[in-house]
């Protein structure tokens, strides 16, 4: 039966034509504990989606479609490692790199425990000698700047986190992330770096990714300018892959080579050898604390009933608005800088685990699977988008990220500037200004009846827009963990209502196939007679403005 046949969806679907009306204010009046009834807590995180159009009639009936879709027994099958990747035929065990207990076994009959324990393990002494500058370049002298080379899954994580948890001065080393394929960055970064002080962390899971390969490539040239000793440089090179052949091919020591596994998918692959460095800049300690955090919000996700489940909740508000209420789209709203690469982070994550319009039986979906995730650091976007979110025709629902206490102490006014537009704004998406509010203002600015009608259409707010409130109490480690971990749990749960699989992403691989053969016929001059015109016409136009390179 198609999923928007079931007896759960079509109670939801009739459940959404009665409930159309809904009104927010209306809510708030009704019920002065809402916040209350419709809040959770976390060690730390709370979790406010008292602002959302839902009653609890709404949340029950969620819930029985995620009892109808099998969502306990999903959620035990992803702790208990069944290969839930069934077109590449493997588990999703990301969250053993957390807790060592769970599992016994990967899809190869290996101890997962042991082997995730072996590369923290081989992480620590290194991490420890990066940091008290034993680790020398090829004149003897410390490294002190490591440069992160990786892209997608293998930059967003270990950026976001080293932005997140700087504390704001200076430390041990510097770390630089490059992921553009166009070599501006990496060369911008060469510039101002010098070869004997600079290591390079060269992050792919395959050591195969064009575009991280074509910025390692650099480096490791610019690194044999300076030096012509083939085995010197390798020591200023390290290596994060599945792959310890080719790792060892380019030249990089065993000893800097850190392994992760085929059942870890690059979105989920900060918690593993990924993440050396946030070690390497922040601490292994911080590193390990996250790791815990990411913990937390497993224990949470596993045990926790439904109805006071953070993310199962969360996945179930997206199921309600992208299913039922047509919002294509959610905005992500972090009120502190320190978490500005929070938004793209989560693009990844929920756009290539649920952009997807087949189950997992190869079936066409007749239902919405995945909303364009965007967002931006609140301040920034109250001057770029928000206009919209108030004021354009389409609902937008929205999670506001709240720290309660500032990053930087000695910044606290200026933070509590921040905190009060955060929660500003989700009362004005909710509240509005109705047309009596905007024509008493009016008056009061002494405007006569004829502009005042004028400006009425152009000074009322809808109101009724929806959004949740995730407030940390502040922005540790551990906390930065928790956060991350219960986002993918919502994207978990959500995919496993819609009956896809959320751990492949094969939508990414014919643009990087057809790149490669473009690739060498831009460098040699020819033309395949099968390209399209418009084909065609680009790559001629490039040829045009670029033939005296």
């Amino acid at each position: 039966m198609k999923l928007n046949m079931t007896p759960a969806w079509q109670a939801l679907q009739a459940h959404r034509n009665a409930t159309k009306d809904l009104n927010l204010n209306t809510l708030f009046a009704q019920s002065p504990d809402r916040f209350e009834r419709f809040s959770r807590s976390l060690q730390g995180l709370k979790f406010d989606f008292s602002k959302q159009l839902v009653t609890e009639e709404t949340l029950r009936k969620l819930i029985a479609l995620a009892e109808q879709q099998g969502l306990t027994d999903r959620i035990a099958d992803l702790f208990g490692g069944k290969k839930l990747n069934i077109t590449e035929d493997r588990p999703a065990l990301h969250t053993a790199l957390r807790d060592r207990s769970i599992y016994s076994l990967d899809d190869d009959g290996q101890a997962v425990s042991h082997e995730v324990q072996r590369v923290l393990d081989q992480m620590r002494p290194f991490v420890d000698k990066a940091r008290s500058g034993q680790f020398k370049g090829f004149t003897g002298e410390a490294i002190r700047d490591f440069v992160h080379i990786g892209v997608g899954g293998s930059d967003l994580g270990p950026n976001l986190a080293c932005q997140a948890l700087e504390s704001g001065k200076p430390g041990p080393v510097n770390m630089h992330f490059v992921s553009g394929m166009d070599g501006v960055q990496i060369v911008d970064f060469l510039n101002q770096l010098e070869p004997e002080t600079t290591a390079f962390i060269i992050t792919s899971k395959t050591f195969t990714t064009i575009d991280t390969m074509a910025n390692a490539d650099r480096a490791k040239a610019w690194l044999k300018a300076a030096c012509s000793d083939e085995v010197a440089i390798g020591r200023q090179l390290v290596g994060i892959s599945t792959n310890k052949q080719a790792m060892t091919a380019y030249g990089i020591p065993a000893s800097q080579q850190f392994e992760f596994w085929q059942w870890v998918g690059g979105r989920y692959s900060l918690w593993s050898s990924v993440g050396l460095s946030v070690a390497i800049y922040l601490g292994m300690h911080v590193f390990e604390d996250m790791l815990h955090g990411a913990y937390i919000a497993d224990q949470h996700f596993r045990t926790a009933p439904m109805e006071q489940n953070i993310p199962v909740i969360m996945a179930l508000l997206h199921v309600w608005y992208l299913n039922f209420c047509g919002c294509g789209s959610r905005v992500v709203l972090p009120y502190t800088n320190c978490l500005k690469h929070l938004p793209d982070y989560l693009q990844q994550l929920e756009m290539e685990s649920c952009g997807k319009s087949v189950n997992v039986r190869g079936e066409w979906l007749d239902v919405g699977t995945s909303a364009v995730i965007w967002g931006e650091f609140g301040p920034n976007g109250q001057h770029a988008f928000y206009q919209s979110l108030h004021q354009g025709n389409q609902m937008v629902p929205a999670d506001f990220i709240l720290v309660c206490k500032p990053p930087r102490p000695e910044n606290f006014d200026q933070h509590l500037l921040s905190v009060a537009n955060c929660i500003a704004q989700s009362q004005a998406l909710m509240t509005g200004k109705s047309e009596d509010e905007v024509r008493m203002q009016l008056k009061q600015e002494g405007l006569d009846n004829e502009h005042i009608e004028s400006l009425l259409p152009h000074r009322m707010y809808p109101g009724n827009r929806p959004s949740s409130t995730i407030v940390l109490d502040q922005l540790t480690p551990r906390n930065l963990g928790m956060l991350i971990a219960l986002y993918e749990h919502k994207v978990f749960a959500q995919s496993m209502i819609w009956e896809i699989n959320p751990f492949d992403q094969w939508g990414v691989e014919l643009g990087k196939q057809l790149s490669k053969k473009m690739f060498e016929e831009l460098q040699s001059g020819d033309t395949s007679s099968h390209y399209d015109g418009s084909t065609k016409g680009l790559m001629q136009l490039f040829r045009a403005n670029t033939q005296n390179q």
